[in-house]
């Protein structure tokens, strides 16, 4: 069996963690609960931090003089000061990790689009910003795998957020032992699922490995890391996995019979056309790996990007890319 890193991910605490939600519940998620087992979670409430309870009285961002402050109504307070002095505080004393996974809608933890208010009495929205907390996870850490919890019930958004992770996870694991050879293992492994989601950085990031230039480990994985972030920035496109599928089934050119060619390539052909899924062509390229001893291919990431017990069945042969629109509309 497969082993896998354990990513480290900060969560909003109010997701399947504490009662600490403004009216005093907790939200339960499904996903958030399959991945307890897989991860090591890091829950934060930014409003039971700087001193709010639960419940407590609400609160909103506001317009005032141009800049967005963020005032509990009810009271009367200004919570600015107070909020931003905890996100720097917390941000700067993370340890390494690899994920965020925050509370939508959320003036604290929010990514984007939360209302921000004329005024703190009732009134209109008059525009959207990120929360407080979310915002400055977003800025400072949008190399990392990061999403909310609304995002993540879609099915390409939530299956991009957990391979980004891994993979994540699985570099700081090889970066932690100070060698190039663990990196070049780390490359090797996922060369596959890197090659999908971007040929130029894979090939960049062959290059750095490379190391032409003489780096010491420190900078060349500093590179490496920074070029890896970009290469899984975004979901695969189905062309370039349909490219990384050829490429695959020329190990077997001496292994296949014609027939068998010919329908694989027909099948990719569906798959471009959106008629069936990605995991069809995989799993017929990983039993052809195993039935032919290709070891190369049977170790490749792109197989099992993350533990079986968090893959779910697609029932709809459209969903691996009904999220498209909503990745290319994120910034």
């Amino acid at each position: 069996m497969k082993e896998f890193p354990r990513p480290k991910v900060v969560i909003s605490k109010c997701i399947e963690f504490d009662h600490c939600r403004y009216d005093g519940s907790m939200i339960p998620s499904d996903f958030v609960k399959a991945l307890q087992p897989h991860v090591d979670f890091l829950p934060v409430c930014p409003e039971m931090e700087i001193g709010l309870g639960a419940p407590r009285e609400t609160i909103r961002m506001v317009s005032v003089e141009g800049s967005v402050r963020l005032v509990q109504p009810a009271t009367g307070l200004d919570l600015t000061e107070r909020m931003n002095d905890f996100v720097r505080g917390f941000l700067s004393s993370l340890p390494e990790v690899d994920g965020f996974i925050l509370k939508f809608r959320s003036p604290s933890c929010g990514m984007k689009d939360i209302r921000v208010y004329s005024q703190a009495a009732k009134s209109g929205a008059l525009s959207k910003a990120p929360g407080f907390f979310g915002g400055k996870v977003v800025g400072s850490f949008s190399d990392l795998s990061v999403e909310d919890e609304g995002r993540l019930r879609n099915f390409n958004i939530r299956e991009h957020f957990l391979t980004k992770l891994y993979a994540l996870a699985a570099f700081r694991e090889a970066r932690s032992e100070g060698k190039i050879s663990s990196l070049l293992r780390f490359h090797e492994a996922n060369k596959l699922l890197l090659t999908a989601h971007s040929q130029k950085e894979t090939k960049m990031l062959g290059n750095i490995l490379a190391n032409r230039e003489g780096l010491g480990f420190t900078d060349l994985s500093a590179q490496y890391r920074d070029h890896l972030a970009r290469a899984l920035a975004r979901p695969p496109r189905a062309s370039s996995r349909a490219d990384v599928f050829i490429h695959a089934m020329g190990y077997f050119k001496d292994d296949l019979t014609a027939r068998q060619k010919e329908l694989f390539l027909q099948d990719i052909q569906r798959y471009r056309s959106k008629k069936i899924p990605s995991s069809a062509l995989l799993a017929m390229l990983h039993s052809w790996a195993e039935g032919y001893s290709q070891e190369y291919l049977i170790h490749q990431s792109i197989f099992q990007p993350f533990p079986e017990e968090l893959v779910e069945l697609c029932q709809d042969t459209q969903c691996e890319w009904a999220g498209e629109e909503l990745f290319t509309g994120r910034q």
